[in-house]
């Protein structure tokens, strides 16, 4: 076997793990393989030899590996993380259980609060104060904090939360507690958060370090084992991780802060839809990531996806804001739904079908897979509409058993609403794809943005085969679906700079801004990114990019605001002002007159530099592509099956074309072209799929 530099990206989803492995002479090679859920890691393993035999690799001519994985997110999910404990300021002791004011649904005279991470007899407190100027208030005794490590002794936990308020002003307190914890307790994992997220709002962010010391020890311990694993097998590189914010950061610093992993597949994927918008010169671009127990829909625009500092995880009721575990730490702001390949389909009491966000995964899986599963998931209802090939999915490596998907519709969801086994696979397709189309509209009219003249990205697994009537229910004229859409978000990875942003909050209103001060804090700010990601390459250029969180005084929550490089070097009132008046204009419509505006957050990302995006040539007038067979899929416009051309991937050549209704398979996945749209394979490999007569 040939010897070559190689890059390997690794992402763990629920059913399935995706790895792609890229040749330094730019081949890539991918393999999707059934999630190990007890070892994650033998996956990894198993797709890593696969890709590497198919590449004509050996392990050892790896150079790198960059990972995502949703196993920190899965263990806040079902709450299996570590014996974890909360030291805070007395009289804060339960701030993670009382929340904040906000109903998130303000008529339910029943409304279920989540649970927090930790019961009351886990949350700690020791007598300090700091103010919220940072001034020391009471001071915190050594020996009160030593009196709190000897009751964490006694409930034997794993890992500790430190919290205090106004820590990120002054985090001294809180490195007490630190080194106090280290001589008392050595073997115990400590998170400060001053370290983890030294925000304001000190529910956020307590709930964020609670977070990462409730996950620390289970990624620590996930993080060594496939390091150790990998090595053991020929693979002894570098191991990279992407974290929620679009970039890459090293293992020992995802070991430190894994909560800043919780979202590291989607982004990846995000990042994955953003290269394909620039190579097309795409401004406004819908990206459309489904895969076995999730879909994910983020806004890309001018090339960017949009970024939040604040999202959530395990929300108790489906879709509403507020109702899950707030997580403050920068992130690629999307939209996740309960409803990919695994989601499974049920009736409920009145007689609504109904999909997710209860998955199937990969054990059992869908019923079609032959491994137990009983109930109908969304795979065996494309399956039963004729939208896979059971003798070809995932390249032929997973059968699949077309009667054992109609008898779980049928016994599940036909036989409760009077219908066959097709009729009962439409309902369930119809309202997932619903679900997903519902969701993209509420999420751009959040963002204040109208979806017509969008492009949609879609890849995953299973967004191929659901692009096509999305974009119908969205009104939108065109779907591009990638060269290895199957595993998106893994080549994402392989796409992704190294970064990290550093945030910080100090509160400044704009009649007293002190130019001298704000300039020193970016700087540091800047000097801490950059510090982070020197810890994945110390030779790297590395630039930087200031925002500010800023509000109108008065106002609860924040916008950001972008700083152009000169004005991040030399802060100045009147320009500061200027940039956040057109950013706060350009999303209300409006400024509002007579009202001084604060600083409330500062923050500054440093990133290694991205390659220049290759612009895509326009696409020619190619002949229509010869069909390889022909079947029969259920479309849903008309509600009858239509007999559907079945034409290759691999086969098609530049500027081809395939009229619809047709199945464009793949080994990781099938496009679906509805009748009425028309997909001419790109230059790039990139599948363009356009409503006939429109764009």
């Amino acid at each position: 076997m040939r010897e070559a530099k190689a890059r390997l990206g690794v992402d763990i989803g629920g059913t399935f793990t995706d790895v792609v492995v890229e040749t330094g002479g730019g081949a890539r090679h991918s393999a999707k393989v059934l999630t190990t859920y007890a070892a994650p890691e033998d996956a990894i393993v198993e797709g890593m030899h696969r890709v590497c035999a198919a590449a004509g690799l050996r392990p050892a001519a790896l150079g790198q590996v960059i990972h995502g994985t949703t196993l920190a997110t899965n263990a806040l999910i079902e709450r299996r993380g570590a014996r974890t404990a909360l030291v805070t300021t007395e009289g804060f002791r339960d701030v993670i259980e009382m929340r904040t004011e906000s109903r998130f649904e303000q008529y339910d005279l029943n409304l279920r609060l989540p649970e927090p991470l930790l019961p009351r007899q886990m949350r700690f407190t020791v007598p300090e104060r700091v103010d919220a100027r940072g001034r020391t208030v009471v001071p915190l005794e050594r020996a009160a904090v030593e009196a709190v490590a000897d009751r964490l002794a006694e409930a034997r936990v794993e890992s500790v939360a430190v919290g205090l308020l106004h820590s990120y002003l002054d985090p001294a307190h809180e490195r007490l507690v630190r080194d106090v914890l280290a001589e008392r307790l050595p073997e115990v994992s400590v998170s400060l958060s001053s370290e983890v997220s030294p925000q304001m709002r000190e529910y956020e962010r307590f709930n964020t370090t609670v977070a990462n010391a409730y996950v620390k020890p289970l990624m620590a311990s996930y993080l060594g084992r496939l390091r150790r694993r990998l090595a053991a097998e020929g693979a002894d590189c570098a191991v990279f991780l992407m974290h929620s914010g679009g970039g890459i950061m090293s293992l020992e610093d995802a070991s430190a802060f894994p909560v800043r992993l919780v979202e590291s597949g989607p982004a990846g994927g995000a990042v994955f839809a953003a290269d394909v918008a620039a190579r097309h010169g795409l401004g406004r671009v819908l990206s459309f990531d489904m895969g076995g127990t999730t879909a994910k829909i983020c806004l890309i625009r001018n090339g960017a996806p949009k970024t939040a500092r604040v999202f959530e995880v395990a929300r108790s009721y489906r879709f509403k804001k507020g109702s899950g575990m707030p997580i403050s730490i920068p992130v690629i702001d999307m939209v996740e739904i309960g409803a990919g390949g695994g989601s499974l389909a049920s009736v409920d009491a009145m007689g609504r079908i109904q999909v997710g966000p209860e998955s199937a995964g990969s054990e059992p899986g869908p019923a079609c897979y032959g491994h137990g599963g009983a109930r109908p998931a969304v795979t065996d209802a494309d399956l039963v509409l004729g939208k896979l090939d059971p003798a070809n999915f995932a390249g032929g490596t997973i059968p699949l058993h077309p009667d054992r998907s109609e008898e779980a519709l049928a016994a599940q969801v036909g036989d409760r609403l009077g219908m066959d086994a097709v009729a009962a696979a439409h309902g369930v397709a119809e309202v997932v794809d619903e679900t997903m189309a519902n969701a993209a509209r509420v999420h751009a009219v959040e963002n204040g943005e109208d979806l017509a003249g969008y492009t949609m990205i879609a890849f995953g697994g299973a967004a191929p085969l659901h692009a096509g009537r999305l974009a119908q229910k969205l009104g939108i004229d065109r779907v591009l679906v990638p060269p290895g859409a199957g595993v998106g978000s893994a080549i994402g990875f392989l796409r992704a700079p190294f970064s990290f942003e550093a945030t910080r909050s100090v509160y400044m209103r704009l009649r007293e801004f002190d130019a001298g001060a704000a300039r020193t804090l970016l700087e540091e700010l800047a000097a801490e990114a950059a510090g982070f990601v020197r810890t994945c390459d110390a030779d790297a250029a590395i630039g930087t990019e200031a925002k500010l969180f800023m509000r109108y005084v008065g106002q609860g929550w924040e916008i950001p605001v972008a700083l152009p490089a000169e004005l991040a070097r030399a802060p100045e009132a009147a320009a500061v002002l200027a940039r956040f008046e057109a950013d706060y204009a350009r999303l209300f419509g409006r400024t509002v007159e007579g009202l001084d505006v604060e600083v409330t957050v500062w923050s500054v990302l440093a990133a290694t530099p991205s390659a220049a995006a290759e612009a895509v040539a326009g696409a020619g007038e190619g002949a229509e592509a010869p069909a390889a067979a022909e079947r029969t899929v259920f479309d849903p416009v008309a509600g009858r099956p239509a007999a559907a051309r079945v034409v290759e991937r691999t086969a098609l050549g530049r500027d081809a074309r395939v009229t619809g209704p047709a199945a464009i398979v793949e080994a990781e996945t099938t496009v679906i072209v509805p009748a009425g749209w028309q997909a001419v394979q790109r230059a790039d490999g990139c599948l363009d799929i356009a409503r006939e007569g429109g764009a």
